[in-house]
């Protein structure tokens, strides 16, 4: 058994590693926009990472599971830079963007709402005020719609567990939703505030960010097993 543990962790870090190996390559390949090693990096990270929870988790949730094959199929439909293509990313995206929040307010169990709702309002200012003043395609307005009410819950359920409870899951959940703000902020600034004259740094950027924020949200994960394991016994 302990034998079984000690290859597991071994095989955990090469895939913790390879998976930074191949998030820098893709934020590589971004600035300076490699396609062909973008059609394959970028599909590769989740998977990496999906590989990765499935060998040190021995709960292996099928909310993560299903969350992570979400967001390999989003990186596939965000390669191309076509509005019709954006939308389908955006539809499974948002789907994926649910599972996400489930599955937090499952492991962090939440069960006061009201914290987490003004902790959310500040985030919604800021992204309802962006969607007003961008040209947001009509087949698209109502996922962004979407996306932006996620995001800020998202962000404010980390922010309010975070203060309520300031501890070692916690604080990833903090950093984990922070960043993912963060990469909203900048993909909606990349896709329609800056639409067809926006810096080429804003995808590597929007990429690193993306790559910090799933590595989080699985140490997220694995913290709350862990700490359920450690009650547990």
């Amino acid at each position: 058994m302990d034998e079984h543990y000690k290859s597991g962790n071994k095989l955990v870090t090469i895939l913790t590693v390879a998976y930074f190996v191949v998030a820098i390559s893709e934020v590589v390949s971004e600035l300076f926009s490699h396609k062909p090693s973008i059609i394959v990096l970028k599909p590769i990270m989740p998977l990496l990472l999906l590989l990765t929870y499935c060998i040190a988790s021995d709960k292996r949730n099928p909310l993560y599971i299903g969350a992570m094959l979400l967001s390999a199929a989003t990186n596939v439909l965000f390669i191309p830079n076509d509005a019709q293509m954006l939308f389908f990313g955006l539809v499974v995206f948002t789907v994926h963007r649910i599972l996400v929040i489930v599955l937090v307010f499952r492991l962090a169990k939440v069960r006061d709402f009201i914290p987490v709702a003004i902790a959310t309002v500040p985030f919604l200012l800021i992204f309802f005020y962006m969607l007003a003043s961008s040209d947001v395609p009509a087949q698209s307005f109502a996922v962004m719609v979407m996306q932006n009410i996620l995001i800020s819950l998202l962000g404010g359920a980390a922010v309010s567990n975070y203060v309520m409870n300031d501890n070692r899951r916690n604080s990833w959940l903090l950093i984990c939703g922070l960043l993912f703000v963060a990469l909203q902020f900048i993909v909606f600034i990349e896709k329609y505030f800056l639409f067809g004259f926006s810096p080429a740094i804003l995808r590597p950027i929007a990429m690193g960010l993306n790559a910090f924020a799933f590595y989080t949200f699985y140490e997220f994960v694995m913290a709350v097993e862990k700490s359920d394991d450690n009650t547990a016994a």
